[in-house]
């Protein structure tokens, strides 16, 4: 059976720091990606990753602030998120595929069931 379980978000000052983690399991992936919903909006692409970890993209609003990386002896994804802003206060939903990093939510075909990361003073 295949199951993602992210873990890591919580309340958070502006400017503060975070890392979320992805735990995968049932299978292994060869993309990996995080996406986050606000309240009222649509799921907005955040970064990716393929296997190696060569290959990374970030969604422009967090390009420069967050890093995506993974473990696959632990089959375990992260993202450090630095110099939080309140509009980074989402869901964030692991998300994977089999083949090649994607942006958009729906070629995801695994998902977990999300961690709230809340950016407030």
């Amino acid at each position: 059976q295949v199951q993602l379980v992210e873990s890591g978000g919580e309340l958070v000052q502006p400017g503060g720091s975070l890392r979320l983690s992805c735990a995968a399991s049932g299978r292994t992936f060869y993309a990996m990606g995080w996406i986050r919903q606000a309240p009222g909006k649509e799921r907005e692409f955040v970064a990716a990753i393929n296997w190696s970890g060569s290959s990374t993209d970030y969604a422009d609003s967090v390009k420069g602030r967050f890093t995506i990386s993974r473990d696959n002896a632990k089959n375990t994804m992260y993202m450090q998120m630095n110099s939080l802003k309140p509009e980074d206060t989402a869901v964030y939903y692991c998300a994977a595929k089999t083949f090649s990093v994607a942006r958009r939510a729906r070629e995801y075909d695994y998902w977990g069931q999300g961690t709230q990361v809340t950016v407030s003073s």
